[in-house]
C-alpha cells in the first residue's frame, strides 16, 4: 500500500487475503498508528491486504499486497464476501498461493523508519478468537460473511 492521503472510512475501498494451508489462516501483525502519526501504536493480528491504489482492479491488489506483506505469490484469487474493517469495508479473497513459506515483507515508500509489520503466523482455524491468550485476533470477522 502506498503512503500518502487517505480516503475517508467510508469511501476507503479495502482488500484482503484469505490464505489456508492445512488447516491454518496466515495472519500478519501491524502496529497501529500512535498519537504521532508513526506506526509505534497497538499491534494486532489482521488478514494480508491494504488499500488499493488509484485505478487499481481489486483482484490485481490482492495480489500485489499478498507478494509485498507475504513474499508468497498468489496462483488463484476468488472473491469471497464484504466484511466491515475499522476504516471501512473488505473484499475478501480466497487466495491460492505458490509453495514456499511467507517472509514479512516492509512497506514501499514508508514515511517513518518504524515498521507497521512486524509478525507473521499460521493461525488455526480452530482457534480464531484469540480469548484466553490476551491476543486480538481478526479471522471470526474478516472470515464471517456479512450482508452489506
Amino acid at each position: 500500500m502506498t503512503d500518502g492521503a487517505r480516503m475517508p472510512a467510508e469511501d476507503r475501498r479495502r482488500v484482503a487475503a484469505v490464505i489456508i494451508r492445512d488447516g491454518c489462516v496466515l495472519m500478519v501483525r501491524e502496529r497501529g498508528r500512535g498519537s504521532t502519526g508513526r506506526h509505534d501504536g497497538p499491534e494486532y493480528w489482521t488478514l494480508p491486504g491494504g488499500g488499493l491504489e488509484d485505478g487499481e482492479h481489486p483482484e490485481d491488489a490482492v495480489r500485489r499486497e499478498v507478494a509485498e506483506e507475504t513474499g508468497l505469490r498468489a496462483l488463484d484469487v476468488r472473491f469471497s464476501h464484504e466484511a466491515p474493517y475499522p476504516s471501512g469495508w473488505t473484499s475478501c479473497y480466497r487466495v491460492e498461493v505458490a509453495d514456499g513459506e511467507p517472509v514479512l515483507g516492509v512497506d514501499p515508500g514508508m514515511a517513518c523508519d518504524c515498521p507497521r509489520m512486524v509478525g507473521l503466523i499460521w493461525v488455526p482455524l480452530s482457534r480464531g478468537t484469540g480469548e484466553g491468550d490476551g491476543e486480538v485476533v481478526m479471522v471470526p470477522t474478516l472470515l464471517m460473511p456479512t450482508a452489506v
